[in-house]
């Protein structure tokens, strides 16, 4: 099966549009608004998935689709917003489980409604399903048994409250199918786009998943490295890669001060990638690095640190996808960036964005034992010219 990167986009649109539709009915029932932070696809493994929900516990209800659309979405709160939940719900804590079920209900419905416009076809729920899951265990049986499994998440946030949630669809083959391989042309109903089923942007499937191996890899080769220059034990957290708007990277990386490097690529795929660190966690992996104590927390000596370090952690990252891919990447000298979160990844979504609205974000969560230090690793690759490199994997 070949993917259709342009119809994947539409597809995330479609959730993206029932995501809201979503949050709107259950801001008619809360009294609550609700915002949508972030929607993407992701393509993972089984093992991606349940490391991605670990130590996570969940409430909430799930649905088996049937019709228009076939397959499995979900509704989870972390367990510990259930208060604050149950405290905006008619009969509160005496009906945790009935007024669970009828958000979730309420909730899925109105996610599942834009997919149903669009394909013109019911889209049948099973009865809402309550539980309370450890773990990957919140989503479908079938989800961790599979090499390469597509996931749409969108996260919910409330504005006035301590209250956040996501919704998971995990669609099967067939109608899915038929969608992102880009012969029903999804992206003239979600945006007015022409369609995509090109070769420049259809990849085999089998290819996205290989190179979701590869985002694994390289995070696990920075990790290393990390180790390596500071003599302290270091470990991929989290390694994904996803499809999603752009414009809600900056979003993601947050408000909170960070520190760290940022470069371009050049070669196939060329791109950008970005290494952060926290603000306190930066000034932490400079100071072992250093062998005295720098002048200042981030002053010159830190950010030479940094920089020779996020020299290290890039060419670890993208070893693997050039070999593995059969092209030359290399990449410019580091540029140390110390802002708010979303000020530093700005401008390199800008600039990607002059060619596409989606993009494949390779994202990376590593951290450092002793001294509490995270680093988040945002891959940024021109979409055409992955699809190209991908596309070149799958040759005999």
């Amino acid at each position: 099966m070949r993917v259709d990167v342009r119809a994947l986009g539409a597809c995330n649109r479609l959730a993206e549009r029932g995501a809201k539709q979503a949050a709107g009915a259950l801001s008619d029932l809360t009294g609550t608004d609700l915002a949508v932070e972030v929607t993407g696809a992701s393509v993972a493994s089984g093992e991606d998935l349940a490391e991605s929900f670990a130590d996570r516990e969940s409430i909430g209800v799930s649905v088996g689709l049937r019709g228009g659309l076939d397959g499995e979405a979900v509704l989870a709160f972390d367990a510990v917003n259930a208060d604050a939940l149950l405290s905006l719900l008619p009969g509160g804590q005496s009906m945790e489980r009935s007024a669970v079920t009828e958000v979730g209900n309420i909730a899925l419905g109105g996610f599942l409604d834009g997919w149903a416009n669009y394909l013109g076809k019911a889209i049948d729920m099973s009865p809402p399903r309550y539980f309370e899951a450890d773990g990957a265990a919140v989503l479908p049986d079938g989800a961790l048994a599979g090499d390469g499994v597509f996931l749409f998440e969108s996260r919910l946030d409330a504005t006035t409250t301590d209250l956040d949630f996501s919704i998971y669809m995990l669609p099967d083959s067939g109608p899915f199918r038929d969608l992102i391989v880009g012969k029903t042309a999804p992206a003239a109903a979600a945006g007015g786009e022409a369609a995509g089923g090109t070769a420049s942007t259809a990849v085999p499937y089998e290819s996205l998943s290989t190179f979701s191996s590869l985002a694994k890899k390289g995070s696990a080769n920075a990790a290393d490295n990390i180790a390596m220059m500071t003599g302290l034990e270091t470990s991929v957290d989290v390694s994904r890669l996803r499809f999603v708007p752009l414009a809600d990277v900056p979003a993601e990386v947050g408000t909170e001060p960070h520190a760290g490097t940022v470069f371009e690529l050049q070669g196939e795929p060329s791109g950008y990638l970005a290494i952060l660190f926290e603000e306190s966690s930066a000034a932490a992996v400079a100071d072992a690095m250093l062998p005295m104590e720098p002048d200042e927390p981030l002053g010159d000596m830190a950010e030479n640190a940094l920089c020779e370090l996020g020299n290290v952690m890039t060419s670890g990252f993208i070893d693997g996808w050039a070999n593995v891919l059969g092209t030359s990447i290399t990449h410019s000298p580091p540029e140390f960036v110390h802002d708010i979160g979303a000020s530093t990844i700005s401008p390199l979504v800008a600039k990607l964005s002059e060619r596409q609205d989606y993009g494949f974000v390779i994202d990376t969560a590593i951290e450092t034992e002793g001294i509490q230090a995270r680093c988040d690793v945002y891959a940024l690759p021109d979409e055409r010219e992955l699809a190209r490199a991908l596309d070149h994997l799958s040759d005999p």
